[in-house]
């Protein structure tokens, strides 16, 4: 970057609209542990004969009632979705079947090169630049906002390509990791033009769909930095990425990872809303948007068109004005693509 050239992070607060809601899942397991016999009555025994053992175990089979008249369990329909075979589950799974803290350390860890970080403008320790305290005071805010609404799940996108929505998730990302206890998922859902991964400096990861779709699980496709922040990044581009996102699998997989992994932030970087419809596609599996603008390409009527875009569909809970110039110093003070 030029020494000539420097930008400035800008965050416009906008007022959040109504909370998205977002259906759930369920997961029905009948399991059954007898510790002792409550009603003796129930339980019959017989002198062994020299019967054989079929008809003896047919015997003891119809001698024995596990559960008293009326206490049988009713058994819930299964439906099964003609595509794939697999069940359709109808609610949440419950949160006693997952430690998350258990979760989240069964991910294998990765060491991030901090000079490959730096060289890409991001910031992964504390630092006195001043574009690093401008995704610290993005951060403070962003969770303020958050914890107004009880939200978690942040998609950052952009009105067109090359506003440097990536790269401000990510050092968004790597800011909110550096809260000690804390939890933090980046999620890489720019499905036709994966970035996170290049800028992170990490090489030979799965494709992000095999645990969209359910084919691999999640820890054997995330990964973890330190102790909080995960990675689910793409090592492949996925041309029909629309359907991939509008596919009930992707929605079942992404609260099934906030359910297991109990993270306070995810962030999802997403395409540019005004490219395709993937954004459109994960609303219902958002709570807000922050949209990305360029001060050097992107016209007030790109971000009218957005607003116009998420309204009633997603509320746009800020805009990080991008390579802003600085009028009084006639220089750039921030940006990256």
């Amino acid at each position: 970057m030029p020494a000539a050239r420097r930008d400035r992070l800008v965050l416009v607060q906008a007022k959040p609209a109504a909370l998205m809601q977002e259906p759930g899942f369920r997961m029905q397991i009948d399991h059954m542990l007898m510790q002792h016999i409550k009603f003796p009555a129930d339980v019959e025994f017989s002198a062994m004969s020299d019967e054989g053992p079929a008809t003896r175990l047919g015997r003891q089979l119809r001698g024995i009632s596990l559960f008293r008249p009326g206490q049988a369990p009713a058994r819930l329909p299964v439906t099964l979705d003609q595509a794939t075979g697999r069940e359709i589950f109808a609610g949440p799974l419950p949160g006693a079947l997952f430690n998350p803290a258990k979760v989240w350390e069964s991910l294998a860890p990765v060491t991030l090169n901090e000079a490959h970080l730096v060289g890409n403008g991001l910031f992964p320790a504390v630092s006195s630049d001043p574009a690093a305290a401008a995704f610290d005071i993005l951060r403070t805010r962003l969770l303020q906002g958050l914890a107004d609404k009880g939200w978690r799940r942040i998609a950052v996108t952009s009105p067109t390509h090359g506003c440097g929505k990536s790269f401000v998730a990510t050092n968004l990302a790597l800011s909110l990791a550096r809260r000690p206890e804390s939890r933090t998922v980046l999620l890489d859902m720019d499905l036709r033009r994966p970035q996170l991964a290049g800028l992170l400096g990490l090489r030979d990861l799965a494709p992000l769909q095999e645990f969209l779709s359910g084919e691999q699980p999640l820890e054997s496709h995330f990964r973890r930095v330190g102790r909080t922040l995960a990675l689910g990044l793409n090592g492949a581009a996925v041309p029909e990425a629309s359907e991939v996102l509008h596919d009930p699998d992707t929605g079942l997989a992404l609260h099934a990872m906030v359910d297991q992994l109990d993270p306070g932030v995810v962030i999802l970087d997403l395409p540019p809303a005004l490219v395709n419809d993937d954004v459109l596609a994960l609303a219902g599996d958002v709570d807000a948007v922050l949209l990305v603008t360029d001060g050097t390409r992107t016209s007030p009527e790109d971000i009218r068109a957005c607003e116009r875009l998420f309204a009633g569909r997603l509320p746009l809970m800020g805009v990080v004005l991008n390579r802003a110039q600085d009028r009084k110093t006639s220089r750039y003070r921030y940006g990256k693509d």
